[in-house]
């Protein structure tokens, strides 16, 4: 029995963390994606490194059996066992350039419990407001669910996805995994712990990060269209592992781009949607 009044009691808490963009992080940053260029202070940082900077830093002795950290503080401490990026959205004020301060300020600003196919799903949503240097260059919006364990049963499989005007594929190696959740300063197991995902959590493989996916589909849209996006809108359908490639697809639209990442021949993994103003 999940108390929702309890737990809507974390709306409105906020959480203020910063950390100075070095070359030296930005270096392994573009080394994670195969972009190999040194990074110079002044350079414009590349998109989306704000998700590997003041990630929340608990003591190993905090972590729970499943690398994440102990239920409670900033997040309410939902009660379901299992957590995921759901989906958000991204707002592009200004570039973040290197050697600046980057700093960012959470606000909780929902708590909800819905009945879904497999069970009871809490979703919390998180507003961050980034700034670098003083300069607001970032408004996100950060869905995040939690749900019990799978449903047992057979399950329909969903029809495959599309081949995208634009297309490419990507391997989802150990390496490239277990770097991106080093960025990140993410214990989370089920992204380089083989043995657990496939023992204790009933998956076939490591499940690849959804904000890599968003990543690495927000790198697409600028490389098609020369700039980043203004706005990026995503959403999490389908999880995607480690045991086969996928792809990044990208349709044009009247207003920008959609995008979508899924398995060679399988289903969408992460919907997206980017447009330039």
């Amino acid at each position: 029995m999940i108390d929702i009044d309890h737990l809507r009691g974390w709306i409105g808490r906020t959480e203020t963390k910063s950390e100075l963009l070095t070359p030296a992080i930005v270096d392994r940053f573009k080394a994670t994606f195969d972009q190999a260029d040194q990074a110079q202070n002044g350079d414009l940082a590349p998109v989306m490194i704000h998700l590997c900077l003041a990630p929340a830093a608990a003591p190993t002795s905090g972590l729970g059996p499943d690398g994440h950290p102990a239920r409670g503080g900033f997040l309410p401490p939902v009660p379901l066992p299992r957590r995921m990026w759901a989906g958000g959205a991204f707002t592009f004020h200004d570039d973040i350039r290197v050697g600046e301060t980057v700093t960012r300020r959470s606000t909780i600003q929902d708590v909800v419990v819905k009945e879904g196919r497999t069970g009871t799903l809490c979703f919390v949503t998180v507003e961050h407001q980034i700034t670098s240097d003083d300069r607001n260059v970032l408004t996100e919006r950060q869905d995040i669910v939690y749900r019990g364990e799978d449903a047992a049963g057979p399950k329909t499989a969903p029809a495959p996805a599309p081949h995208g005007q634009h297309r490419i594929q990507i391997t989802p190696s150990a390496a490239l995994l277990f770097r991106y959740s080093a960025l990140t300063f993410n214990g989370h197991r089920i992204h380089y712990d083989a043995p657990y995902v496939r023992d204790h959590e009933g998956y076939p493989g490591l499940i690849v990060h959804g904000p890599m996916q968003a990543t690495l589909l927000v790198q697409f849209a600028e490389k098609l269209h020369g700039m980043r996006p203004s706005q990026f809108d995503f959403r999490s359908l389908s999880p995607l592992f480690d045991n086969a490639d996928f792809t990044l697809n990208a349709v044009e639209a009247d207003d920008g781009l959609t995008l979508w990442t899924a398995y060679v021949d399988g289903p969408i993994a992460m919907e997206a949607k980017a447009v330039w103003l």
